[in-house]
């Protein structure tokens, strides 16, 4: 399903404009199972790395329709966006997950119930099935993310934070605004006192059936927090550009080719990689192997055009004193390892479609919505 080039993104992106967007609004809730997905993109691994962007997905989507007729589409795409912009004026929202997420690991490593859960020997046949889906194919549908993230809060009776840590390890497209937002809004704390309910009859409706044995808490009382998160404030200002400074991408913004920055003299570029040994969530070793692909296609892209690149580990950075840029790693475990050992001579350059949108970002999704058309007008 996901080949690790931006060459076969690009033909995904393609086939589905050409084939399935049109049908999009109406069968995106379906889950017809891993092998049945063109009612969806599936381009969020791709997405999610920058490999192809949303300007690119929202541009030749809206050649080809109009705006009123992908609009569902359209907000789809920028959830992400809207995700992103909304952690990163609230950083300690994820600060403070990182820190309930070690606790809870010490404290559930030998709970049966939660072992049962990660291996799929739940009593619930559905929950067992996209246990066994996420480990073999790194990927869920949405829908059947958001069934999983409340069975294993209200029905398993699970810590939201260790199903968050379970999605990350495994997912391709694992997002830390969008992956650890989506738990909360789940469990009911990031619009506090709505969560969401799976229920029987949905479950049902949406994957045609294909499961039984589905008892739930269908009922349940909202997860809840007292923690609460003032805005912090940021002008997500790039730093100053000169030719022949070398250049730091992370692994979020890997397609250089379509940067805004792809037309500056770079002296060289560096394309970092983060392996197990500097993250707190460990990662799939299909995961990391899927992220050093994207790496090696992208590197081979550029040497084609005769740039001056290579991957480096990030514990690599601590032995370059001079000054460098970095496309922005947005708030998660590429920051963190910065933060965490004070390198401070990396200055950011930021996209410009997060500087505009972000501002839009300090209240609910509602309100986000509707700024999307002034976003598209922006950047289409």
């Amino acid at each position: 399903m996901f080949e690790p080039s931006r060459e076969f993104a690009n033909k995904k992106l393609t086939a589905f404009i050409d084939n399935n967007l049109d049908k999009y609004s109406s069968l995106r809730n379906f889950d017809f199972g891993p092998d049945k997905r063109t009612n969806i993109s599936c381009l969020s691994p791709y997405i999610t790395h920058g490999i192809v962007t949303e300007q690119e997905v929202m541009r030749l989507s809206l050649n080809k329709f109009s705006f009123s007729k992908i609009e569902k589409f359209i907000q789809e795409v920028l959830w992400r966006v809207y995700w992103k912009g909304w952690l990163e004026l609230r950083p300690n929202v994820w600060i403070d997950y990182m820190i309930d997420l070690n606790k809870l690991k010490t404290e559930y490593k030998d709970n049966k119930d939660y072992l049962n859960a990660i291996e799929g020997k739940t009593k619930i046949e559905c929950f067992n099935s996209w246990v066994n889906e996420l480990k073999n194919h790194n990927y869920l549908h949405n829908h059947a993310r958001m069934w999983f993230a409340s069975i294993w809060i209200f029905t398993l009776g699970l810590p939201w934070q260790l199903g968050a840590g379970f999605f990350m390890k495994y997912l391709f497209d694992g997002d830390s605004a969008s992956n650890t937002l989506g738990w909360r809004w789940v469990a009911g704390i990031q619009t506090k006192g709505k969560n969401y309910a799976a229920s029987e009859w949905n479950i049902k409706k949406f994957t045609n059936n294909r499961f039984s044995n589905i008892k739930l808490n269908e009922n349940p009382v909202p997860v809840t927090d007292d923690r609460n998160y003032s805005i912090v404030n940021n002008s997500f200002l790039s730093a100053n550009l000169s030719n022949n400074q070398n250049l730091l991408i992370f692994e979020n913004n890997l397609s250089f080719d379509q940067t805004d920055f792809k037309d500056q003299n770079f002296k060289k570029i560096f394309f970092i990689f983060n392996g197990n040994e500097t993250r707190q969530i460990k990662l799939d070793e299909k995961v990391l192997i899927f992220k050093k692909s994207l790496i090696n296609d992208q590197i081979q892209i550029l040497k084609s055009k005769s740039f001056n690149c290579e991957i480096i580990n990030i514990q690599d950075l601590k032995n370059i004193k001079e000054n460098l840029l970095a496309l922005y790693p947005s708030i998660g475990e590429n920051l963190d390892y910065l933060n965490t050992n004070n390198l401070k001579n990396i200055n950011f350059l930021y996209r410009k479609i997060d500087q505009y949108s972000w501002q839009y970002c300090n209240k609910g999704f509602f309100n986000f919505k509707s700024y999307i058309p002034k976003i598209v007008q922006e950047f289409i």
